[in-house]
Formats: structure tokens, C-alpha cells, sequence
């Protein structure tokens, strides 16, 4: 994605920003590209490049930018429309997806947390394996979280703006007949 920097400075500052920041990479790939990108900043800078060239250059940024921007408006708004129609929803699994889910999650990390601790206590010398194993696994728990989060956070925010009530009962049910009250 362009940054809206890159829209407010030009290209002049980002190849600047660019080729410092790849200097201080210890690559030969990022070397070659920080000597190629100080070449570019040496013809902006010394006029080798017409004004008129470098403006329509940040005229097709910031266009790039714009559209870019436009789709990750209308990515989001598919999300929020989708989320809305999960609430809005009559079916009872649907909506009790994002509990199920958040279970699921809780189940899952409990039994690899269980199964890592239990390797590391009674299977010390295997350890290491799971470990490695663990980690790559970072990626898929990386996506798990994060959609648990977003459904835990757009929840969050559906009970503020619909004044969704508590799942606790306000006050205790009316006794059926013939049971007793509690305080009786």
C-alpha cells in the first residue's frame, strides 16, 4: 500500500527513507537495492529527473493510494456487513459461532499447553522437539487469536451501541407449584 507519507512529501522523501533504511541491512540483495535507490535520489536531486516527470509520478502514488484505499474501505464493509448478519441472524448456531469458537480456541491452547508441560516434565529429553514443533504452529494460532479477537471486540462493541441486556437474570424466576422459596 502507498503511504499517505509518500502522498504529503513525494517520491524524493521515499526513496531517501528507503535507501537509509536498507543500508543498515546486512544483505547484499539490500545493499545493491540501497546503492540503486541512491543512484535515483542523486538524479532527483540534481535534476536529472524534469520536474514534470517526478509530479506525475506522485500523481499515479497518490491515485495508487486512493484506490487502494477504496478497497480496504470495501473489505471492511463487507466484514461489518457480514458480523451484522450473524447477529441479526434467527438461526441459533449462528449465532453462538463466536462462543463456539472461542471454546474451541480455549480448548485447543489448554491441551497443548497441557502436552508441552507434560513433555517438559516427564519427556525432558524429547523437549526440544516440541518446542520446535510449537513454534511453527505460531502462524495458525497467529490467525486463531486474531479472529477470536475481532469477534470478541466487535461483540464488545454490538452490546454498547445495541444495549444488548445481560445473560444474568435481573431477579429470580417465579417458583413453579409446589417448590419452595429459598427463603422459606
Amino acid at each position: 500500500m502507498v503511504s499517505p507519507v509518500l502522498i504529503q512529501y513525494g517520491l524524493p522523501f521515499l526513496v531517501q527513507v528507503l535507501t537509509e533504511a536498507l543500508q543498515k541491512i546486512d544483505s547484499p540483495v539490500a545493499q545493491s537495492a540501497s546503492d540503486s535507490l541512491g543512484r535515483v535520489q542523486d538524479a532527483l536531486s540534481g535534476g536529472a529527473i524534469p520536474p514534470e516527470q517526478l509530479a506525475e509520478a506522485n500523481r499515479h502514488a497518490e491515485s495508487l493510494a486512493m484506490m487502494q484505499a477504496e478497497e480496504a474501505k470495501a473489505a471492511y464493509t463487507q466484514v461489518n456487513e457480514s458480523l451484522r448478519a450473524e447477529v441479526a441472524s434467527e438461526d441459533a448456531y449462528v449465532r453462538r459461532m463466536r462462543p463456539t469458537f472461542g471454546y474451541l480456541m480455549a480448548l485447543t491452547w489448554a491441551a497443548q499447553m497441557t502436552a508441552l508441560a507434560y513433555v517438559i516434565t516427564f519427556r525432558t529429553e524429547q523437549a526440544h522437539l516440541v518446542l520446535e514443533a510449537m513454534e511453527s504452529l505460531g502462524t495458525i494460532w497467529a490467525v486463531g487469536l486474531s479472529v477470536l479477537g475481532i469477534y470478541v471486540y466487535k461483540r464488545s462493541e454490538d452490546k454498547k451501541i445495541t444495549g444488548a441486556p445481560s445473560t444474568l437474570p435481573q431477579s429470580a424466576p417465579p417458583a413453579r407449584p409446589g417448590q419452595r422459596k429459598l427463603n422459606d
